[in-house]
């Protein structure tokens, strides 16, 4: 298959579909190399990444699946109570929720779009459907917790590959930093096998 793994430049999950012999490219604004090698995981296939915005690369045609980690800062529930608080906070996530709604329109047959529990405000702004399953990495190998929202797409929903016990919050007590962001967001290796073994054998 071809697929887009949109808004990612640590190359986990593309790499995961790559090795099991499908096209994958990963897409973002950033480049890998613009990132220290510090902060991000080896990556098996770097050549394969488009440096672009994603929504001029999704609409291109020949895309068999689309799994897509679109910007969360402004929609989830996490964030909410500084909505209200914090000058121009509102206007990001308006313009957020409109990026969210154009992934999920995207004329791609079957997609995964990834976010974290959403609040209401992202919900009803966007108007696409709330997630169909959440999946923690402790659910496909590793130790930790971080509640990954997936509304799926002509996809069913991932089946646990390997429940491990611990319950490490490594996300929420990530140290502060400028890439902070980044690691936060980066996607568990067992969770991205786990879609490529399980969706890239559709």
């Amino acid at each position: 298959m071809r697929v887009l793994v949109a808004f990612e430049v640590s190359g986990i999950v593309r790499d995961a579909f790559r090795k099991r012999g499908h096209e994958a490219w990963s897409c973002d604004l950033l480049e890998p190399s613009d990132v220290p090698e510090s902060i991000l995981p080896a990556q098996q296939f770097p050549q394969f990444h488009i440096k672009a915005d994603a929504r001029d690369v999704m609409v291109m045609p020949g895309w068999d699946m689309m799994i897509a980690h679109p910007p969360c800062t402004y929609l989830t529930n996490a964030g909410v109570r500084w909505l209200h608080t914090q000058a121009g906070r509102w206007e990001k996530m308006e313009r957020d929720a409109k990026l969210y709604a154009d992934v999920c329109n995207a004329d791609i047959p079957r997609k995964a779009i990834e976010n974290p529990v959403q609040h209401c405000y992202a919900r009803a702004a966007h108007g696409c459907p709330p997630a169909d399953q959440f999946v923690q990495p402790w659910q496909h190998g590793y130790g930790e917790t971080k509640a990954t929202g997936l509304t799926l797409y002509n996809l069913p929903k991932l089946v646990p590959t390997n429940i491990v016990e611990g319950r490490d919050a490594r996300v929420h007590n990530e140290s502060p930093g400028e890439w902070r962001w980044l690691k936060r967001s980066l996607t568990c290796p067992g969770i991205a096998d786990a879609m490529a073994n399980q969706w890239g054998s559709l």
